[in-house]
């Protein structure tokens, strides 16, 4: 089977820098992708689209300008500690960078800093199904929902990796049965225990995003870590850098473990000399490696 030019790049990368067993880096190959079927073309302008009644529930749809009847598409979620700054306007140069490459881009807005984290995974599963109607309408039937895929940076990586596993949530959960099940998931830097951030991590954001400290309020950390719902059926790849001094590697390199003992296809990819918020910088390979990976997925 031939491979595309992205995928051929982004599994060399995998060789090169996510495959050490002596930098404790643990990869399982993805499936081979399919033939390339992604045409780079420039990205149209966004479709701006609501999802609720909040002013936050909004987001941004670009659409590949080409003629293609049928096109993958990611859901972009922004990092930024569960904060209210920075928004969506945050991701709005890499959700451009993916679009170019022929992938429809949903890079969503939603509640945060608001005292209620619930509100937060609620406007993630509506954000997410919405794709099955007014963003669907939008994009004139052209959005592929079995090909969807979540990213995200950091908290937006926590929210992205929770929506790839929302599905396995205890039935009562009210986010339990989405509608769009997301098939893969790249995610930058993101946060997969939430208690093990708080406690041992040392980080502030969690605490003020949940409500307390784990001792306090169990219930909500094992409801917002990825980390307990596995497997989920869903190829995940975990991108980060080995100098990120806000979120620990060890979160990446510890979720993709307990993913793959638990039956997932998961990889992880860690980047020498990379930092934090170097996700966000064009001119840096966390950048190209992260469009590389969204692409190489997008065409599986």
């Amino acid at each position: 089977m031939k491979f595309g030019r992205t995928a051929a790049l982004f599994m060399t990368l995998i060789t090169l820098v996510g495959c050490s067993t002596a930098a404790g880096v643990s990869t399982l190959p993805v499936e081979p992708p399919l033939p390339l079927t992604l045409v780079p073309v420039p990205s149209a302008t966004p479709i701006r689209l609501v999802y609720g009644p909040d002013v936050d529930n909004v987001g941004e749809l670009y659409l590949p300008d080409n003629d293609a009847d049928s096109v993958p598409v990611v859901v972009m979620v922004h990092g930024g500690g569960w904060l209210s700054k920075p928004d969506m306007t945050h991701f709005r140069p890499l959700a451009e960078a993916v679009a170019e490459r022929g992938i429809a881009v949903w890079n969503i807005e939603y509640r945060r800093e608001r005292n209620d984290y619930k509100d937060t995974l609620t406007d993630i599963d509506n954000a997410i199904d919405i794709l099955a109607t007014t963003a669907q309408e939008a994009a004139g039937g052209r959005l592929d929902l079995d090909r969807v895929q979540v990213a995200g940076h950091s908290a937006g990586g926590q929210l992205a990796a929770w929506a790839a596993s929302r599905h396995t949530l205890p039935a009562s959960a009210p986010w339990a049965q989405p509608r769009v099940k997301p098939r893969n998931a790249t995610i930058m830097a993101g946060v997969f225990d939430m208690a093990r951030a708080a406690r041992s991590e040392g980080d502030r954001f969690v605490p003020r995003f949940l409500g307390g400290m784990p001792d306090d309020i169990p219930e909500r950390y094992a409801l917002a870590s990825p980390i307990r719902h596995l497997p989920t059926d869903v190829t995940i790849t975990a991108i980060h850098g080995d100098t990120d001094k806000t979120v620990s590697a060890g979160q990446s390199l510890d979720y993709i473990e307990a993913a793959r003992l638990a039956g997932d296809r998961a990889e992880s990819i860690i980047l020498p000399g990379v930092g934090h918020g170097d996700f966000l910088d064009p001119r840096s390979i966390a950048w190209s490696t992260t469009i590389d990976t969204i692409t190489a997925h997008a065409e599986s």
